[in-house]
């Protein structure tokens, strides 16, 4: 797991529009990076839905938020439209980000083992280095949590 100091890897993935985004070109920014498993799951929408509720804020503070899961464009368009969502998604299909950032792990349900990501959310400062990571997330107010760590982080 990537760890507070170290430099975010970099990385081009689609948004939920087709349009490649870069993280390396939004430095000059702070950037929450959050992975979460799938689109327009309970717990998935609750998150998306708390992030684009503060969405003013974290404009405020001058952060750009990146959504990523291994969902393809099309389920990332219908998602963000769905729940009116002002922020980018981007496609992790072929998990290379995901498992750059160690959150693909293996996860068990109901006995089963299988792959899947952690829900975990990186805030990235403006130089392009980790200055705060959320692992295993519970989504009951970790939109707020990491707002603050978005301002401490400037």
């Amino acid at each position: 797991m990537l760890e507070p100091g170290q430099p975010a890897p970099d990385f081009t993935l689609p948004d939920q529009d087709g349009k490649e985004v870069t993280l390396s070109k939004l430095k000059g920014s702070p950037v929450v990076l959050y992975f979460y498993p799938k689109d327009d799951t309970s717990g998935c929408t609750k998150e998306a839905c708390d992030f684009r509720d503060g969405f003013a804020d974290y404009e405020k503070a001058g952060a750009k938020i990146l959504g990523v899961s291994p969902d393809p464009v099309k389920s990332h368009a219908k998602f963000a439209g769905k729940y009116e969502l002002p922020f980018t998604l981007l496609a992790d299909v072929e998990k290379a980000v995901s498992q750059a950032y160690d959150v693909w792990k293996e996860k068990s349900m109901y006995g089963r083992k299988y792959m899947g990501i952690e829900r975990t959310t990186f805030v990235i400062d403006a130089r392009g280095i980790v200055s705060r990571v959320f692992p295993k997330v519970k989504v009951t107010g970790h939109s707020e949590a990491v707002l603050e760590a978005v301002k401490a982080a400037k």
